[in-house]
């Protein structure tokens, strides 16, 4: 069974931002756009803090 920690759930101009933590990945995001698209990068970051950060300027540059 997978071990997935959501940390953050973050609705802002109808998408929406999820900050996770998996075992082998540490800490990720992903977005899910109005039109229903999933975005979101490989990328390891090593605090819930550093994810949420480069999700929200994402998130800031798809608005």
């Amino acid at each position: 069974m997978s071990q997935i920690k959501i940390d953050e759930v973050i609705c802002v101009g109808g998408s929406i931002l999820i900050v996770f933590y998996t075992p082998g990945q540490c800490w990720q995001f992903r977005m899910i756009s109005r039109t229903g698209g999933i975005f979101g990068e490989q990328k390891i970051y090593y605090t819930s803090s550093a994810a949420l950060q480069t999700g929200l300027n994402l998130l800031k540059d798809e608005c």
